[in-house]
């Protein structure tokens, strides 16, 4: 049974740094690619980043490139998102998510909310 489970969130004052992480167990961690999601308020869900199981590849969306790092540590079996020089535009509850392939949905986490706000 796959499990992710999200941690970090918070309240964040507009400028400040979070981290979040989500530890996955229930598959072959290392063999998949993880991305992290957000959802604000009245909006669909929207992709922020991926990393490959491979190489270490990552991707973000334009809206995060230069802020948010995404990382992996496979003997952990956790991912993590650093999100610096937040904005009241980056609350949102953030998902984890985990795939074999890019054309798979994958298995998802339960969210963890972030607030930038002063």
């Amino acid at each position: 049974q796959v499990t992710l489970e999200e941690s970090g969130g918070g309240l964040v004052q507009p400028g400040g740094s979070l981290r979040l992480s989500c530890a996955a167990s229930g598959f072959t961690f290392s063999n998949y690619r993880m991305n992290w999601y957000r959802q604000a308020p009245g909006k669909e869900r929207e992709w922020v980043a991926t990393i490959l199981s491979v190489g270490g590849i990552r991707n973000y969306a334009d809206s995060v490139k230069g802020r948010f790092t995404i990382s992996r540590d496979n003997a952990k079996n956790t991912v993590y998102l650093q999100m610096n020089n937040l904005q009241p535009e980056d609350t949102a509850v953030y998902y984890c998510n985990a795939r074999r392939t890019a054309s798979q949905p994958g298995s998802w986490g339960q969210g963890t909310q972030v607030t930038v706000s002063s």
